[in-house]
């Protein structure tokens, strides 16, 4: 055996304790029944710059791991849509998806402005406070067993349409961040536009025939596959310029049956190990100090788009026949923010220092507020409840069940 040249032990015990501190932190989060990506933030500040113990990591191994971690995390959440529920979604809800991004990235865009930020780090900021967390809210809805109630079908619709739309966002921020013009904006989002028109397209017309062409009866055969494609695809994004974590997003819609349910039980542990990493990651990058003067807006801003989100809700459900009350519970359980939240600000840091800061507070303030405002008023009028029979009958039962698996 030859000696190596470095000595790994400090690096691997330093992994070591923080995998495990991560696995006693969503232990906590499962017995207190709420998320882990705060717990997974607070972390990442106490062991990061000006925590109480930084730690020396290898910062391009760490953000690999958490670069993967946010593409399995999309990838995942797109396995959850397949091409019928989408076209539902986008045909009964469009209307509701667009009140909700008129209210919702007004609040950021505005505040930003009010901050005296330039246009495209209030952009950013619009960002932040439009996207509701699918994660979060559909891991609370399964908790709360909430998907016989009348009103979910409209928030399944609003989070479907939210992340397609984002798909075109993101890339045209990301050509105006690297400072392209009105042509390169314009290729850029064209490409980015075909890209989700193609591919829903495709899930929609041939997304049986895909998932028959990657299906395998090997579990092996399946996970290198599919993990390969996401990573493939993803690099081919970025060359285009289009974002990599919607590209895995496209990924996972164009799969379908069987293939998705393999792909979803073989990944689901990779994508909990390198999310984990990946919110892990985003609170190293911020020193706690830096939160204290932006705590105040943040919870300012918090409590705005908290209200934009219920009216969001509220809207969106009138003349199903819902009550007051359920109509209520709708707007709250658009409140999470998460995922989506931490990486349009993990992209946007170079232009604006202060928005990495007030989106992890963002973030950690609505990411626990949002749940517990949702078991408040968790109970519906027995009236309200769909039956069993209504449910099997109910064209989103499909899209029901998927969003209970993602939790």
């Amino acid at each position: 055996m030859h000696a190596t040249s470095h000595d790994l032990s400090p690096v691997l015990l330093e992994l070591g304790l923080i995998v495990l501190g991560l696995a006693v932190l969503g232990r906590l989060a499962k017995r207190w029944s709420m998320s882990s990506i705060p717990l997974y933030l607070i972390a990442g500040l106490a062991f990061g710059h000006g925590g109480f113990a930084p730690l020396d990591l290898s910062r391009s191994f760490v953000e690999l791991g958490a670069e993967i971690g946010v593409l399995l995390l999309l990838f995942m959440l797109g396995l959850e849509y397949t091409g019928d529920e989408l076209s539902e979604s986008l045909r009964d809800g469009i209307k509701a998806g667009v009140i909700d991004f008129v209210l919702n990235f007004a609040a950021g865009f505005a505040a930003g402005l009010l901050l005296g930020w330039n246009l495209l780090a209030a952009v950013l900021l619009g960002g932040v406070t439009w996207v509701s967390s699918s994660g979060v809210i559909a891991r609370v809805l399964a908790e709360l067993q909430r998907f016989s109630y009348p009103e979910t079908p409209t928030v399944l619709s609003v989070l479907v349409i939210e992340d397609i739309a984002v798909a075109l966002y993101l890339p045209l921020v990301l050509v105006l961040l690297v400072g392209g013009d009105a042509e390169r904006v314009t290729v850029s989002v064209s490409i980015a536009v075909a890209a989700v028109v193609a591919v829903l397209f495709l899930a929609i017309r041939y997304g049986h025939s895909l998932s028959s062409f990657v299906a395998h009866q090997s579990d092996e055969v399946v996970l290198l596959t599919m993990f390969g494609i996401v990573l493939l695809v993803a690099s081919i994004a970025q060359r285009f310029q289009v974002s990599s974590a919607i590209a895995a997003f496209l990924v996972g819609i164009a799969l379908s049956g069987p293939t998705a349910e393999q792909s979803r039980r073989l990944l689901a542990p990779l994508r909990d190990l390198f999310a984990a990493t990946f919110f892990f990651f985003f609170g190293l990058e911020i020193e706690p100090g830096s939160l204290v003067p932006v705590l105040k807006l943040a919870a300012l801003l918090a409590a705005a788009s908290a209200v934009t989100k219920i009216l969001t809700g509220y809207w969106a459900t009138r003349g199903l026949g819902t009550d007051r009350r359920g109509r209520l519970r709708a707007g709250l359980a658009l409140i999470p923010r998460g995922e989506f939240s931490i990486v349009i600000a993990g992209i946007g840091g170079t232009i604006e220092p202060d928005l990495g800061a007030l989106s992890a507070a963002y973030v950690l303030i609505l990411a626990v507020v949002g749940p517990l405002l949702m078991k408040l008023l968790a109970q519906p009028e027995e009236s309200s409840l769909i039956t069993s029979d209504e449910l099997r009958k109910s064209d989103d039962t499909d899209s029901l069940r998927a969003v209970s698996r993602s939790s």
